[in-house]
């Protein structure tokens, strides 16, 4: 699967270890890192939706055309799809990387 960022500020922080564990604590760094592998291993998102631990789903109210996997509690990985139809994930192919936030 194909992701892109919503800022390069993000992207940078995401391309290392170093960054992601600066910004975000180790712990939390190891699975944003499991999580973008297994979106980048992805042919589209349905692979992630059989996968019950990311617990992929789809958010509502000022994020309702946006999706979300589990991190460590209580944090999500945010993004949009770019492609395809939100209600059939087998036509994702392509997201974009919104942000880490506690939404609830």
């Amino acid at each position: 699967m194909k992701t892109n960022f919503k800022s390069k500020k993000l992207k940078k922080k995401f391309e290392t270890r170093k960054e992601l564990e600066r910004t975000y604590g180790t712990r939390q760094a190891k699975k944003i890192t499991q999580r973008m592998n297994e979106l980048y291993a992805a042919e589209s998102l349905h692979d992630i939706k059989s996968n019950p631990s990311s617990r992929l789903h789809q958010l509502s109210g000022n994020y309702k055309d946006y999706l979300a996997v589990d991190l460590v509690h209580p944090y999500r990985l945010i993004f949009r799809p770019e492609d395809g139809e939100i209600k059939n994930y087998r036509t994702i192919t392509i997201v974009e990387i919104i942000k880490v936030e506690d939404y609830h």
